[in-house]
């Protein structure tokens, strides 16, 4: 057989090459470009099924921050986002330190199963538990306190204590995860370079903020972003321990956001709130990158 000449040879691997990559394409362009451009086309219109389309402009942009329900929301959503980061990574790290040493390996693995395991379990079972433990009348929580001779606690029906109670129990869910990574993590740290510091004197605060942060921050940065997208977008935990409440106390911007587009059948307000969620992501993980230089070693 005749050799094909270089050029027709590329040309033949470069078609070879987009068919394998057109279905994936084909996918992403259908279930992912195409409703985020349509969803940013609805957010500058009025759409009702009765009334039809309607185009209003940055209308319900302009509602969205002017009108103060959907302040609240925002910043319950940048608040409770904030908070269960910062626990969920930060007892991570700690219990990763604690189970990252030598100890019977029955016992090690039964620690890690222990805080691993939540994290498998369906976010609306969880949920669902939860809420007997937090009963007011009936919840093993309170149950507890009165035994002890405290109060009990209103932990749903509060706006005080409500947020709180879903940050408790969101960072029981997902810390386990979290854990899990940072371990792995841990272990890839030189350990020459730490029985050294160990010989040279260097304490154990040391030892962590010279040797081991630096080598474990990339996996680090990774957690803190990846929890920060899954909390600015929490839906399931909120709506079955308060659906919102008290009032929109514990409401987010996904519960507002479904709410809006299927019990008030605004979709056009419903889209913009969705944008605004996008780029609230978008600039938050931006600045994560940036500031990730500072401390992220490459």
């Amino acid at each position: 057989m005749a050799r094909l000449p270089r050029s027709d040879l590329k040309a033949a691997q470069a078609r070879a090459g987009y068919l394998f990559v057109l279905p994936s394409v084909l996918l992403y362009a259908v279930f992912v470009l195409a409703p985020v451009i349509i969803t940013i086309i609805l957010s500058f219109a009025y759409y009702d099924v009765s009334f039809g389309f309607f185009w209003v402009g940055l209308e319900n942009y302009e509602r969205f921050f002017s009108e103060p329900r959907a302040l609240t929301i925002f910043w319950n959503t940048l608040r409770f986002a904030f908070l269960a980061v910062s626990f969920n990574v930060g007892v991570g790290l700690i219990l990763a330190l604690a189970l990252n040493r030598a100890m019977p390996a029955p016992l090690l693995y039964f620690f890690r199963l222990a805080f691993f395991l939540p994290v498998i379990i369906a976010a609306a079972f969880v949920s669902v538990v939860w809420s007997y433990f937090y009963s007011f009348d009936f919840g093993v929580i309170n149950y507890y306190l009165s035994t002890l001779g405290l109060p009990r606690v209103p932990w749903l029906n509060s706006s005080q204590f409500a947020m709180t109670s879903i940050i408790i129990m969101d960072v029981w869910k997902n810390t386990g995860f979290f854990m899990i990574i940072l371990i792995a993590a841990l272990q890839g740290v030189p350990k020459p370079i730490l029985d050294a510091a160990t010989m040279d004197g260097a304490s154990p605060w040391r030892r962590f903020s010279r040797i081991t942060l630096p080598f474990i921050s990339p996996v680090l940065f990774f957690c803190i972003v990846f929890a920060s997208i899954g909390a600015l977008q929490v839906f399931e935990s909120i709506v079955i321990l308060t659906s919102g409440g008290p009032g929109d106390a514990t409401r987010s911007l996904s519960i507002y956001l479904v709410d809006e587009a299927f019990s008030g059948f605004e979709l056009g307000y419903a889209a913009s709130v969705s944008v605004v969620m996008m780029v609230l992501i978008l600039i938050i993980t931006v600045i994560q990158l940036l500031g990730s230089r500072r401390w992220v070693t490459q």
